[in-house]
């Protein structure tokens, strides 16, 4: 199998947040790659890595960052490849990695999700693959149909529940 996606962290500690996009991927039947790289610690290889990205298949690029959070434009820097950045919670409650990510200077976009939204990233990169792929646009049609089926199901289930003074 070739990934088509990349999923990238600042370190292993951000794996625990980027689990929810591997079995999102795995779910969805997308093939993906998972790496750690550091901007700060190994900006050579992090460089090597998006120039190098398109050339074996990779399609779109998830990269989460905590703290200085300059992963994800560095890598958008080096590439003509689609970067959603997944900031990481860390100091200030990641507010400080989103604005990081999100503050992207002209030239050089990174489409940022909330704190810890790797499955919203995830989402995302299937959303894009699914322009020019119908098995990944029938299967992500699918996802969000059983979106709304879980929320019809709740809802029904809601009035079931009795107060005193709920009218409905």
């Amino acid at each position: 199998m070739t990934p088509i996606v990349s999923i990238i962290m600042g370190s292993t500690s951000d794996l625990p947040v980027l689990e929810k996009a591997a079995q999102f991927f795995d779910e969805m039947e997308i093939p993906f790659e998972m790496n750690a790289l550091s901007a700060h610690r190994t900006p050579q290889e992090v460089e090597t890595f998006a120039r190098e990205a398109q050339g074996r298949g990779i399609k779109v690029i998830i990269a989460a960052a905590g703290m200085a959070a300059a992963l994800p434009g560095v890598i958008a820097a080096n590439t003509t490849l689609p970067v959603i950045g997944v900031p990481v919670k860390g100091m200030l409650d990641g507010l400080d990695a989103m604005l990081s990510i999100i503050q992207m200077p002209p030239g050089i976009p990174v489409a940022t999700v909330g704190v810890n939204g790797a499955l919203n990233a995830a989402i995302l990169a299937a959303e894009m693959l699914a322009l020019s792929d119908a098995q990944i646009a029938a299967k992500v049609l699918n996802y969000k149909e059983n979106l709304k089926n879980k929320i019809t199901k709740a809802n029904a289930e809601l009035k079931a529940v009795q107060y005193k003074f709920k009218t409905n």
